[in-house]
This record gives C-alpha cells, sequence and structure tokens, in this order.
C-alpha cells in the first residue's frame, strides 16, 4: 500500500526514526507500516553532531539508497528547507524521490536551520516557502510521492501566524501539514479544528521537547494522521552505547555486559544471515 493510500484510513499511523539499513530493518520486523528517515538522526549517528542544518543533502540521499534497498516500506525523508531556494528544493525533490522516498518533508526555516525543539530559531517569508511547495509540486515525479509543508512559526511568530502560513502552504499544494513545536494541548487542537477536515496532518513527538508527550491513540482521537518519534532510537542507542563503552573501559572485557547485547550467533538471527546466504547459493555456477 502506498504512503497515501494509507493515509485515507482514519487510524493514525506511527513512522519511527530510522537512520540507516539496520534501525529500517527492526523497525519493519516491530511491525510499523512507514518509517522516518530523520535528518536529526543522520547527523547526530553519521557525523556526531548536532541537529544544526549540518548534514548534507547528498549525505540524505546516499541514506535513503541504502534504505530502500533494505525495506520495502514508504519512507517519509526529512528534507530540511529543500537546502536553498526553489530550484535547490526542485533537485531536493528529484534526488529523493529517486533514491526511494515516498514523502518529502520540507520547512519554512532560514538555511542552514536547526531543530524544530531548539530556541533561537528564523524563518523565511510566508511566499517564499509557498514558492517551495508549488516547485516540489512541480518537480515530482508522481503524485504519489508526498509533500510535507512543516512550519517552525509557533516559537518565532506566534500561534496564529503558524496557523496562517500552514493555510498558505496548503493552497500552494501541500499534501499534509506539519506545524512545529505545538506547546500545549490546546495548541494541539486548535491544529486538527482548523486543518483536520481539509489534509492529513502530522506531529512530532520529541523527548524533552516542546510538545506534550502523547500517546498514538490519543493524538488520532484529536486528529492527527501520522505521528512521527524521530529522535528516539537515537537517545536510546546512545544511552546503551555510553554505557557499553564505559562498561568495556573500566572492565576490558564484553562479560559484564552481555545481557544487554546480542552475541555474534544472536545478531546474526536479527540480520537473517543464513537466509541471505542460502539465497546467495542459489546463484552459485554449477559444475558439469
Amino acid at each position: 500500500m502506498t504512503l497515501k493510500a494509507r493515509l485515507q484510513q482514519k487510524e493514525i499511523l506511527v513512522a519511527p526514526g530510522i537512520y540507516d539499513g539496520l534501525t529500517a530493518s527492526l523497525a519493519e520486523h516491530a511491525g510499523f507500516e512507514a518509517l522516518y528517515l530523520s535528518g536529526a538522526a543522520v547527523a547526530y549517528t553519521r557525523l556526531g553532531r548536532p541537529d544544526i542544518g549540518l548534514s548534507t543533502a547528498s549525505e540524505m540521499a546516499d541514506t535513503m539508497t541504502l534504505i530502500a534497498d533494505r525495506t520495502a516500506l514508504p519512507v517519509i525523508i526529512d528534507a530540511d528547507t529543500g537546502f536553498g531556494n526553489a530550484l535547490n528544493a526542485q533537485r531536493t525533490m528529484r534526488l529523493y524521490e529517486r533514491a526511494g522516498a515516498s514523502a518529502l518533508q520540507v520547512e519554512d526555516q532560514t538555511f542552514p536551520k536547526r531543530c524544530g525543539h531548539l530556541s533561537d530559531k528564523s524563518l523565511i517569508a510566508k511566499h517564499e516557502m509557498a514558492g517551495k511547495v508549488a516547485a516540489m509540486v512541480d518537480a515530482r515525479a508522481s503524485e504519489e510521492t508526498l509533500i510535507i509543508a512543516r512550519t517552525d512559526a509557533v516559537a518565532v511568530e506566534g500561534f496564529n501566524a503558524a496557523i496562517d502560513r500552514a493555510g498558505a502552504y496548503l493552497e500552494a499544494g501541500a499534501d499534509v501539514l506539519f506545524i512545529e513545536a505545538p506547546q500545549t494541548e490546546e495548541q494541539l487542537t486548535e491544529i486538527t479544528r482548523e486543518f483536520g477536515s481539509k489534509v492529513p496532518l502530522l506531529v512530532n513527538m520529541v523527548e524533552g521537547g516542546a510538545t506534550p508527550i502523547s500517546g498514538a491513540q490519543h493524538l488520532e482521537d484529536l486528529g492527527f494522521s501520522i505521528v512521527i518519534f524521530p529522535g528516539g532510537i537515537v537517545r536510546a542507542l546512545a544511552h546503551t552505547a555510553q554505557a557499553y563503552y564505559g562498561s568495556l573501559y573500566k572492565s576490558g572485557s564484553n562479560k559484564p555486559f552481555a545481557d544487554r547485547m546480542f552475541d555474534f550467533n544472536g545478531l546474526n538471527e536479527v540480520l537473517g544471515t543464513n537466509d541471505m546466504l542460502a539465497k546467495g547459493a542459489k546463484y552459485d555456477p554449477k559444475s558439469d
């Protein structure tokens, strides 16, 4: 089922954050229907840096290509600001679509951007962002590839300005709206009241961020169509990795950590190593 078709259903779509083929395959095995390739998660893992606009379009496209080779699930990819003006946004659309993305999320921050839950953000003009959205609509190869328009105006210009900007992006051709970092339950409710009958709505759950953390069922009841948990996997793995390296340094052995990690065979089972070797064996040349 395409992402576009899935969003016609009433049940909210939960898209966990991923950053490579391993996390994509683990999320798929857990039962999720779609995935979210987080720009923040790529910055955290590939660069070891914060989400302040340091990762590039090519790094994201390369990552998307590897993930598409590992899973057929729809992937929403973080396109940041489109990496420039409307023409840059069109190039990003073509690049990510060819890499296998099912939806691109583009935002109205200036470039370089920063995480939507960090302070001191700045925005481009509303009409400029609407132009980017329209340009991406013109550039996409398939109408099945969705454009998710995000506004970060809540923290910069206020909630009413965010509603106004979202409306302009919808008129420009956005398929999904994403008002980032609402600060209260009342604001979440107002977003769905304003747009819920017009377009699918995405909401972002960031542990320790500006938006109150809510479960998927509650967000569905409010009227949201997609909920993403973009950086949770990195926060979980970083916490575990910090403990692992500390244990190894202290003890000089993996034994004290053994009950919190896969052994060699356990990881190969998760990866499907035996199945893949068997598949490869079918193509071995036969002796006469």
